[in-house]
């Protein structure tokens, strides 16, 4: 059975009765050909809200997103998906929250071996074969799909790899685990490896080794190889815009950066070597030692940052650039392990909380969108949204109804200056790991489940989470709990307490 057919069957059953007897036609009231603008949708990879120029941040320089923000819309109240990769990606790409989606956690799938050491074992839970993407909407819309960089939504030979998700074309890494080195011996073509030449393969998680040197550079050359794929990456994203440029296409570019392990080429690595202070980082907080840990992360920012300036550079040079709606965003807050220094670059801005926490600095990400002649310069919002937005917004865009199962709500009148249009959240919901979290106006709860504990903030004054006011608001928690109890469908992969302690 295709998987359109499978996904056709699925909206039956979801309610979209006559409508979904129609697929793959169900969008005949799309816009013309002509009208349909191309999109880009990149995103970082454990990016803090605070590490963008346009944010707040002084010591790592991104000229080129900044200039994103400058010449379009920045919102300051967006929220990832989830704390995490994987779940996170799932939500963006699906339409739905994780008291809705399939997956809600970084799965390794249960008892497989041992996943780390075990090169048989490639990817996470996967997507179902049902699941309806962003891919395959736009697919079916009439657009070229592509997708570049870390996947995480299944493995090779999976329901979940891109293929088989609504993207004609993919290339880089389907495993998560496997993306924890810049250097890989490999990487996916589609459905095929395609060897790099000159990476050698080595374990990503590694101690620096007790009979060197931690000053001595030259120890540090094991952890480095000759094709650096983030450049691949980028290299094969020009090639999909260049070879698609005359027909609307669609391209999802998912960076590693600036996810550890650090490492980073030698050109980006002297633009900050020298100017922070540094103590080399010797792997004791797992992933890969480097001599100057800080420089490394720098560089790696600064770098995704000169690779984006690439894709629109090609933009304005295929005369594409105005046709073409961009946004930026990362799919959880900065992290806490593999060296790198989240306090140091105050990568959270004032938020509290790292990746893997419902505080704000865990799910709070950076937006900006950009589309010439469409969207204002120079603008800002505090429209609240998140990832699962993203996907009635570009169906909005086409005239495109969202699969009726999507818990998002489009922001397309937000960004085209339209305020008077835009509908609203009731709330935000996530879950992670025994932890609830929701959003409500100005209101942000977390809900310990196991122990029953609340904590309720008012980020109007208190962006920062530091006064819990759950003992004075037994009303407003009640109400929330009420909230919390309709924001979820039960999922036995994914209960709220894990019967084998906890998350």
């Amino acid at each position: 059975m295709s998987s359109s057919i499978r996904r056709r069957e699925f909206l039956k059953r979801a309610g979209w009765g006559a409508a979904a007897a129609a697929w793959p036609g169900l969008f005949s009231r799309c816009r013309p050909a002509e009208a349909k603008p191309n999109i880009i949708f990149f995103l970082a990879d454990d990016l803090g809200y605070g590490e963008l120029g346009c944010y707040g941040q002084r010591k790592i320089s991104t000229p080129h997103i900044d200039s994103l923000a400058a010449e379009g819309i920045r919102f300051t109240q967006h929220y990832s998906g989830s704390p995490v990769c994987a779940p996170s990606r799932c939500t963006l790409l699906t339409g739905k929250d994780t008291g809705h989606s399939y997956i809600r956690d970084n799965d390794e799938m249960g008892e497989r071996g041992d996943v780390w050491h075990d090169l048989s074992l490639e990817g996470q839970r996967p997507l179902l074969p049902e699941a309806v993407t962003i891919g395959a909407l736009l697919k079916d819309a009439g657009y070229m799909t592509g997708a570049v960089g870390k996947w995480g939504l299944g493995g090779p030979g999976t329901s979940g790899h891109p293929n088989n998700q609504g993207f004609d074309f993919w290339y880089g890494y389907l495993c998560q685990r496997l993306a924890h080195n810049y250097y890989p011996s490999y990487l996916w073509r589609n459905n095929s490896k395609e060897i790099l030449e000159g990476n050698e393969y080595y374990f990503p998680h590694q101690r620096f080794p007790q009979d060197k040197k931690p000053d001595d550079r030259s120890a540090y050359s094991a952890y480095g190889g000759k094709v650096y794929s983030s450049d691949r990456i980028t290299e094969e994203a020009l090639d999909f815009i260049s070879g698609h440029r005359s027909r609307p296409f669609f391209l999802y570019l998912a960076f590693t950066i600036p996810h550890a392990a650090l490492q980073v080429p030698e050109d980006s690595l002297r633009e900050y070597e020298g100017v922070f202070p540094e103590t080399p980082y010797l792997g004791d907080k797992g992933y890969l030692p480097h001599p100057t840990p800080r420089a490394a992360y720098a560089a790696m920012v600064s770098r995704m940052d000169r690779s984006i300036g690439q894709v629109m550079d090609l933009l304005d040079s295929l005369g594409i650039d105005r046709n073409t709606l961009v946004f930026f965003s990362s799919d959880n807050g900065p992290t806490y392990n593999g060296g790198t220094d989240s306090e140091f670059f105050h990568s959270a801005g004032p938020l509290r909380g790292l990746k893997g926490s419902l505080y704000e600095g865990g799910v709070r990400v950076p937006l900006v969108a950009r589309w010439p002649g469409r969207i204002k310069p120079n603008t800002t919002s505090a429209h609240l949204s998140a990832f699962w937005d993203v996907l009635p917004t570009l169906t909005e865009l086409l005239g495109m109804a969202p699969p009726p199962d999507s818990t998002g709500v489009s922001f397309l009148p937000t960004l085209l200056g339209r305020p008077g249009q835009q509908k609203e959240h009731e709330y935000l919901y996530w879950e992670y790991q025994g932890k609830q979290a929701l959003r409500m106006g100005k209101w942000k709860a977390i809900r310990t489940v196991a122990d029953g504990e609340w904590e309720l903030y008012n980020l109007d004054g208190d962006i920062a989470e530091t006064r819990n006011l759950a003992a004075e608001k037994p009303g407003l928690i009640k109400e929330t709990a009420e909230a919390m109890a309709a924001a979820r469908t039960e999922s036995e992969l994914f209960p709220l307490v894990r019967q084998k302690g906890g998350g």
